[in-house]
């Protein structure tokens, strides 16, 4: 950190009266280990916002080629900040260093990912950081980058060279295939087992969760957390969501057969981690397939739970089932929000997760107990036969849903595309819709959200001074059959079903087609807002306020309409009082919001989609913001940019 003097100083050679601010930055995927994705800085403010331009931008050359499935593959890195440096990978997870206050390159490491392989996802969103402080600062791997690869391999590079730290693993990697189980045998084609998230660190271990291709069927991958040690790669302990012994004090939930087949409840979002109660926070996943539980009966704990473990061995302290007996891949896809909440007139060390269904869901940090009660709510029961859903889901009193929850009627068609209304309103007439639960059946049934709606990976970002949550969400309605086994192979062949996506579901009675609830040229039939980017009051559970997010050019472009369009990526907060977000599929424009009241400060156009989360670093006392602008398979301009603004010097 620099003296007071010789930022001074630097100001008066700049020619620029700004705010002093000391080199700090962001120093975790979701800015700390807690995922609040929260600066201090305050240079860019209300007031300044608007001279922000563009200081440098670094191509990273990879656009996704190269890579088998090139449409799945997306460059959605949020970079980590440390010694002036910052640290990324790329779409085929090589790593990065780039210099934070030219945009240069320092290091790139090939990763030697498996780029002849099928991936079930195509994206990596970053690295992670541990200093060894028991080490000399002069040592090699002092200071380490761990970093994820799509064919299952954990790597630990020095963070000022970018070599492998031979000490951890084997050369520096450690094979992550190991014990989860595979389903894909070595020579396949295919992997569906990988890691697409950043690391959590704590107490010198590195730990991992695990992204896995669903619907595939019922036995698949475990989804087991992972803890390693952070110097050697030695496994320290693991953690199954799915209790596969009697002991387990949950296991008397579980059909014994389901127990033993059932595979993920996975935790492909960012754990967090809090360091001063030795906890790790895990969001987990449904269990496996996600649209059929007959082969599952019962609640499936600890899927579709926020848990809490324990540090050092791994143990549950705590949990909450956020969805029981899941039947619509409403896994929670969040990364949890460590937060300091105001709770009737107290602080209380909180987290908040966020869920696909649209609530946010808050908790004692310590205790697990809810600081909004949860309501267990009656919800449809009409279920194909052999399956049996929860006859009730958990509801928040507080805050509101954040989406639209159904059941959707022909009169909730959009009448602003008056050519796509009549199609939408003979869809909704012929389908089943009941609300959020209905259990999917033969008949296509529509989704309120979809699996793809409410909050997403891209999290939420919390104002500790405000104590205002800000989350982006889809709001999209989709469409969901089961399909008899012996119906599949006709429905893969009618052309009537090109734009559906289907899962297979081995070892069940059924397969499962879905999509977007859409008509003519793939408008979405509901009214729009389809994003939304909304402020919640956490200490009051109440919304401060909400807005659409996303234009949809019209006028080849000349006119922009802010009507809300379908998001992926996630928001940051600064002290400046700045909600900072792209995440918009079709505008490729970069924003800042007011956090008080959601009025548009500042956009910019960016090279390609920004579907990533921003961070923000100060350096030299100048405060840089920064995004990757790699677009989102196919929806979006695709890019390789990583994209740095600040204040004119």
């Amino acid at each position: 950190m620099r003296s007071l003097i010789s930022v001074l100083l630097s100001l008066l050679i700049s020619g620029t009266v700004l705010a002093a601010t000391p080199d700090d930055g962001w120093s975790a995927y979701g800015g700390d280990a807690g995922g609040t994705r929260y600066s201090a800085l305050t240079q860019i403010n209300r007031d300044t916002v608007s001279n922000l331009r563009v200081a440098w931008v670094f191509h990273s050359g990879e656009r996704g080629e190269g890579v088998k499935d090139w449409d799945r593959s997306a460059f959605e890195a949020t970079p980590i900040f440390y010694a002036g440096t910052l640290y990324f990978t790329t779409p085929s997870t090589n790593v990065l260093a780039v210099d934070a206050a030219s945009g240069s390159l320092r290091w790139r490491y090939d990763s030697h990912n498996r780029n002849d392989l099928h991936y079930s996802d195509g994206v990596s969103r970053g690295v992670s950081l541990w200093v060894d402080d028991a080490g000399s600062v002069t040592a090699a791997c002092h200071a380490r980058i761990y970093a994820p690869t799509l064919d299952s391999r954990l790597l630990a590079l020095d963070a000022l060279t970018g070599k492998p730290c031979e000490d951890f693993g084997e050369h520096g990697a450690v094979n992550l295939l190991q014990d989860v189980h595979p389903v894909d045998k070595p020579d396949d084609a295919w992997r569906n087992y990988l890691v697409t998230s950043p690391p959590a660190i704590i107490d010198g271990k590195v730990i991992v969760g695990s992204s896995i291709g669903d619907n595939r069927g019922v036995q698949l991958e475990l989804g087991i957390v992972r803890a390693f040690d952070a110097r050697s790669g030695k496994l320290l302990w693991s953690w199954d969501p799915i209790p596969r012994n009697p002991s387990n004090p949950v296991y008397k939930e579980w059909s014994a057969e389901g127990a033993k087949l059932t595979g993920a409840a996975n935790a492909w979002a960012p754990l967090s981690v809090d360091a001063a109660r030795h906890l790790v926070f895990v969001p987990t996943g449904s269990a496996s397939p996600d649209f059929f539980g007959g082969e599952r009966p019962g609640d499936n704990r600890w899927a579709n739970s926020l848990v809490a473990l324990d540090a050092a061995t791994g143990s549950l302290v705590w949990g909450y089932q956020l969805v029981h007996h899941d039947l619509w891949d409403y896994d929670l896809a969040s990364q949890p929000a460590l937060v300091d909440l105001i709770h009737d007139g107290k602080h209380v060390d909180a987290v908040i997760q966020a869920t696909k269904t649209g609530f946010l869901y808050t908790f004692d940090r310590q205790t697990g107990a809810p600081l909004f009660p949860i309501i267990e709510k009656p919800v449809p029961q009409d279920a194909v036969p052999g399956e049996i859903p929860s006859p009730t889901q958990p509801y928040p009193s507080a805050p509101p849903a954040l989406v639209r929850q159904g059941p959707v009627t022909a009169d909730d068609a959009w009448s602003g595309a008056f050519f796509n209304t009549s199609l939408c309103r003979k869809m909704i007439r012929a389908d089943r819709s009941e609300g959020m639960f209905q259990p999917p059946s033969t008949k296509e049934s529509i989704m309120q959200p979809g699996n793809a709606g409410g909050a997403n990976w891209g999290s939420i970002a919390f104002d500790p001074r405000h104590q205002i949550a800000v989350a982006d969400t889809m709001d999209l309605a989709f469409q969901v059959a089961l399909i008899p086994r012996e119906q599949l192979d006709a429905e893969l062949k009618d052309p009537q079903y090109d734009d559906w996506e289907f899962g297979r579901m081995r070892g069940t009675p059924y397969a499962m087609r879905r999509r977007v609830l859409k008509g003519h040229l793939g408008a979405p039939c509901l009214t729009p807002p389809w994003g939304r980017l909304t402020a919640v009051d956490m200490q009051h559970g109440t919304i401060k306020w909400q807005i659409p997010l996303g234009d949809a050019p019209a006028l080849v472009g000349l006119l922009h309409f802010n009507v809300g369009m379908p998001v992926i990526g996630g928001p940051m907060i600064t002290a400046g009082g700045l909600v900072f977000i792209a995440a918009s599929l079709k505008d490729d424009r970069f924003r800042a919001f007011d956090l008080d009241t959601g009025k548009l400060l500042w956009d910019d156009k960016l090279p390609a989609g920004g579907q990533a989360t921003p961070m923000t670093y100060s350096i030299g006392g100048r405060q840089f913001v920064v995004i990757a602008a790699g677009g989102y398979k196919s929806d979006t301009t695709r890019g390789d940019s990583l994209v740095a603004y600040a204040l004119p010097q």
